[in-house]
């Protein structure tokens, strides 16, 4: 291992983390890694919730296999049929609008920071800006940057001037004050993820909806996390009574390969005209036919059904857990999307990281206090078994 994490320091940049976790992964089979020493992982990170479907899922490579023998990349001058398809797909299963696919979540984002600024020149309300929640996270390249409310993120890098107008997560009074300005959207995170897994109630979410309804705001979610049956539905906005604008998705859907987008309301898709953005990869062909191949095994072969039904499992054992175990003060989030809250600081939680990589468990921490579960949709409840017994022997030997 010394070689890998001397060779990382030396050749690649250290904008990630201070201290990398030990392991150096060889390969991917199921819900399980494995390092270049040979020892299994289960993965309940999941590349922060890209790899769906777990690794080397049998439809992805055969879809790996025959879009390479194909093409791997083309250009947008050109009918892309994998993407037209994926887009159709995603269009019906949504708002029935268009999409415009990129290559990264951050770059929806900034897709749809243009997207707006078109919107707002056409309405003759003079609306204009972003109303965005407290702690969330929309990326980090300039144009997301203002939008990503979290402090030691957006630091001191020169800002766009798109007025954002931040409000706490479930404060109406703040949002109903901050709809006074005439913000031309609102935008927010179903679950809060980076944040530390905050899912906001049905009541938060449809009033929200409402009061842009009234004020003529549109209505954006940033789906990029929840997306993709994360929730128990393909989108996390699909459990409430409510339409979006725009969607923003990234993250699963690409079966392990960069793919993002935005689907807009058909009423509102003529915004982007002929060079109005672009992109020379989006939508890569390889990744729209992985694409295809996720919401065929999300929808079609149910497995989305079976990952809600597993959820339902792995959240009675850890609030099982919560009542047993004086460490356990909260267990929240939604659906395959959890936040565990341990009485303990930073030190402990780092720790219990370490002690159950150890034991053949990757979860992650954000916030620096939360253990953040992104299992893959294909979870046992053998998996679960598992991981909830060593987790709970870890955090009563470890937290204090």
């Amino acid at each position: 291992m010394t070689s890998w994490e001397e060779r990382d320091h030396e050749f690649i940049m250290p904008t990630y983390t201070k201290q990398k976790l030990p392991i150096a992964i060889a390969r991917g089979e199921g819900n399980s890694l494995y390092d270049t020493e040979g020892h299994q992982y289960l993965d309940l990170f999941t590349g922060l919730a890209v790899n769906t479907l777990g690794h080397s899922h049998p439809k992805i490579i055969a879809t790996l296999k025959d879009q390479a023998e194909k093409f791997l990349h083309i250009s947008n001058v050109y009918y892309n049929p994998p993407a037209i398809r994926l887009a159709e797909k995603l269009s019906k299963a949504t708002n029935n609008g268009k999409v415009f696919f990129t290559n990264s979540g951050t770059e929806a984002t900034e897709a749809f920071v243009k997207w707006l600024h078109k919107y707002e020149k056409e309405a003759t309300s003079g609306q204009s800006g972003i109303v965005v929640l407290r702690q969330s996270f929309h990326g980090r390249t300039l144009g997301a940057l203002k939008l990503t409310r979290q402090p030691h993120v957006y630091q001191d890098f020169p800002y766009s001037d798109i007025p954002v107008y931040e409000v706490e997560p479930e404060n109406l009074e703040q949002l109903e004050a901050a709809l006074e300005n005439k913000p031309a959207a609102l935008l927010m995170e179903p679950v809060l993820g980076s944040a530390g897994i905050l899912p906001l109630s049905q009541f938060f979410m449809e009033t929200a909806y409402q009061l842009c309804r009234e004020n003529d705001v549109l209505f954006c979610l940033d789906e990029i996390q929840t997306g993709m049956g994360r929730t128990g539905e393909l989108f996390a906005y699909q459990h409430y009574h409510i339409d979006p604008d725009a969607i923003l998705f990234a993250k699963g859907i690409g079966g392990g390969l960069p793919l993002g987008g935005m689907i807009v309301a058909d009423r509102f898709s003529g915004l982007f005209q002929t060079g109005d953005h672009g992109t020379t990869f989006a939508p890569s062909p390889m990744a729209a036919a992985l694409g295809n191949t996720v919401l065929e095994v999300l929808t079609d072969d149910g497995v989305m059904q079976t990952a809600a039904e597993q959820a339902t499992y792995l959240w009675d054992a850890l609030e099982h857990l919560q009542q047993t175990s004086a460490v356990v003060e909260e267990v929240r989030g939604k659906g395959l999307m959890l936040g565990v809250v341990l009485n303990g600081d930073a030190d402990a939680i780092r720790e219990v990281r370490e002690t159950m990589l150890q034991k053949g468990f990757l979860i992650d921490v954000t916030q620096k206090t939360i253990i953040r579960l992104l299992p893959p949709l294909t979870i046992t409840r053998e998996d679960i078994d598992t991981f909830v017994q060593a987790f709970a022997e870890t955090i009563e030997h470890v937290v204090q």
